[in-house]
């Protein structure tokens, strides 16, 4: 019975271990971001879009993906769903009808990087969740990645 519980206790433990394991820290979504912003500047706007789509590729990990929108609210890229790339996203409001890609237009008009809080969908989860994205604004675009808040 002893042995039985030491191992259910070593059990619980490695799965607490693997879940932390599989959180995004805020230093991790600055560095994709950083990342994608020195290949934009390398293979230009057209080869990085094309990198963030990819659901496989360097831009994602976990539930971290990149988004870019244009100043106007239109997504030039996403990593989670290609089904937004092209629309106009600017009225779009969270759960608690915030308009986050307004307000993230306006902040992006100060020219440096920001961090933004709002509920959205997790990827992984499927659950609406709290969530804070890091923007950098780079001309008339704006490239984000986010940390699901848990």
């Amino acid at each position: 019975m002893f042995v039985r519980i030491c191992l259910l206790a070593a059990l619980a433990g490695a799965a607490s271990f693997a879940s932390a394991a599989d959180v995004v820290t805020k230093p991790e979504a600055e560095a994709m971001v950083k990342k994608a912003m020195g290949y934009l500047k390398s293979n230009g706007r057209e080869k990085t879009f094309a990198e963030i789509d990819k659901k496989d590729g360097q831009f994602v990990d976990r539930d971290l993906y990149l988004v870019v929108y244009g100043t106007d609210g239109v997504v030039r890229a996403h990593g989670a769903n290609a089904k937004m790339i092209g629309k106009n996203l600017m009225e779009l409001k969270d759960v608690d009808g915030k308009p986050f890609v307004k307000e993230r237009v306006e902040m992006a008009k100060k020219k440096v990087p920001f961090w933004q809080d709002y509920k959205f969908n997790n990827p992984v989860t499927g659950k609406i969740e709290p969530k804070t994205m890091y923007c950098v604004p780079e001309d008339d675009m704006i490239l984000c990645g986010g940390v699901y808040l848990k």
